[in-house]
């Protein structure tokens, strides 16, 4: 009687996985196993401490997979998602034979960040940014690649040039 009070005492301060896959169902709009929807549950074995709120989030813009958070306690967990097939693009209509197509002319962006200057590299997310200082390598114009040196005995950086003096990481967003 006691061993069983016992075990059931210690069964509720975990979460839910049922609960999660149903949150997560939720978040995504599809069932478990279907196209946008989890691809399966989550595993019965994961012994999560009880979150009171758990927070769900894209881990990405191509949304491979939700990511389930809690705060108090502080764990994670990735839930891979079925990915939803891209729609077919039409091939272009033929043109007819005696149209002259001309190139568009191509204007290259004058670099807003150029090789020499004085710039500083930023990483970051909501909540979170960090920034260094360094010295371009080469000219880019607004979104193209940049090479930083921050550290003379380091490699450069590559960076994205944002306008005079500022370039991000790739792969942060823009604003953290």
């Amino acid at each position: 009687m006691i061993l069983a009070l016992a075990l059931s005492l210690t069964a509720s301060d975990f979460q839910s996985v049922a609960a999660l896959d149903t949150i997560v169902t939720q978040f995504t709009g599809k069932e478990i196993g279907e196209q946008g929807g989890a691809i399966a549950p989550i595993d019965r074995r994961l012994k999560l401490t009880s979150c009171a709120a758990p927070q769900l989030e894209w881990r990405n813009d191509t949304h491979d997979a939700v990511v389930v958070r809690c705060m108090a306690p502080a764990w994670k967990i990735f839930v891979p998602v079925a990915a939803v097939p891209k729609p077919r693009v039409a091939a272009p209509a033929p043109m007819p034979a005696n149209v002259v197509v001309r190139p568009a002319a191509v204007v290259k962006a004058e670099p807003v960040i150029k090789r020499g200057d004085a710039v500083t590299v930023e990483a970051g997310s909501p909540g979170f940014s960090i920034s260094r200082q360094g010295i371009a390598m080469n000219d880019a114009p607004p979104g193209g690649r940049i090479s930083v040196k921050v550290d003379d005995k380091q490699p450069p950086l590559q960076a994205i040039a944002i306008e005079p003096g500022r370039a991000r990481l790739p792969g942060f967003a823009e604003g953290s």
